[in-house]
């Protein structure tokens, strides 16, 4: 009975459900769960200050794997020589990649089965770093995980395993990311042993015309444009919530203006008036209506910079506009 070494490459809490599932699922001594597979070492990104403190902190992959005494692997430089030769000396059948950067081929190719990563959207669609934000954003009502063979231009290998996910009306940012990390890690298992039992297939990504990206997100993408419909600018709150989240700026009863980031905000049928996009109602006192190019939405979560995260009328005791 042959056992898969795997060498397992991630950092955020999205990876901690992969590696977990691999780690629970490690079948020695039991043939009745098939050949047995180890996880002999974790390559994440190095420890960073964090916080008000900027005390060092370490990545969610390195705290679990600590905890099940795997040896843990940092580079600054995925081609340095020592790295490389250390990465060698695990031997491994296979790399599991989830949420980690992009790899020299020197590392994708070094083990004999290859090296697959597990991406969040349904391949080819939202290939990028932000597949869940993206698909939120623009409106679809499907989406799901994707794991394929690396190769060199980034998301494009050929496909391994895939599973759908609706997008429910009501769903962030947040919630999608919580079910697709859970869907994704039971795909992650489901691969490692097809491969380990030479039992799969590899099918070249679909030439689509009309590819969705789904690029980096920076502060400068997340603020709100007001002049959008009521439901495109729904979508784009609820796929950057609760991270890193839309904003737009407010005027305060004293002209001051402050950014201000939404959470949560949802149609509402106010009256139609002659306010331009970006105009606010509200009584002061239960709700924060704001224009949108063809109606107006109600926001009901919300965060003032300086301020702590508020639900509309705890805010609006606090806060005159």
């Amino acid at each position: 009975m042959h056992q898969t070494r795997i060498i397992f490459m991630g950092t955020p809490e999205f990876a901690v459900s992969s590696l977990q599932i691999l780690v629970e699922n490690q079948s020695f001594g039991d043939p009745t769960l098939g050949d047995p597979i180890e996880v002999v070492a974790v390559i994440t990104a190095p420890d960073k200050p964090k916080g008000r403190g900027r005390k060092i902190a370490y990545s969610p992959v390195k705290q679990y794997a600590l905890t099940q005494d795997i040896p843990v692997l940092q580079p600054t430089n995925l081609k340095n020589p020592d790295f490389l030769e250390e990465l060698k000396s695990y031997e491994a059948d296979l790399q599991v990649v989830v949420a980690f950067r992009m790899l020299p081929e020197v590392v994708w190719n070094m083990p004999t089965q290859g090296t697959f990563n597990l991406h969040a959207s349904y391949l080819p669609q939202y290939r990028g770093a932000a597949p869940i934000n993206w698909a939120i954003i623009n409106g679809e009502t499907e989406t799901g995980v994707t794991t394929f063979m690396i190769r060199h231009e980034i998301d494009t290998g050929n496909i391994l395993f895939q599973d759908k996910e609706p997008i429910y009306a009501d769903d962030t940012a947040g919630t999608l990311y919580e079910r697709l990390m859970k869907k994704g890690a039971k795909l992650v298992l489901r691969t490692v042993k097809a491969i380990s039992q030479n039992n799969y297939a590899l099918t070249p990504q679909e030439d689509i015309s009309d590819l969705k990206p789904a690029p980096k997100i920076h502060r400068e993408t997340c603020k709100i444009d007001w002049n959008q419909s009521a439901e495109q600018i729904r979508n784009f709150v609820r796929g950057l919530s609760p991270y890193p989240a839309a904003w737009t700026e407010l005027t305060l009863a004293g002209g001051e203006k402050k950014n201000c980031k939404v959470f949560l905000l949802n149609h509402t049928d106010l009256a139609e008036t002659d306010q331009a996009p970006g105009d606010f109602a509200t009584d002061n006192k239960s709700y924060l209506h704001m224009r949108a190019q063809d109606g107006w939405l109600a926001i009901e979560e919300l965060q003032l910079e300086g301020k702590r995260r508020m639900m509309i009328d705890e805010f609006l005791r606090g806060t005159a506009l």
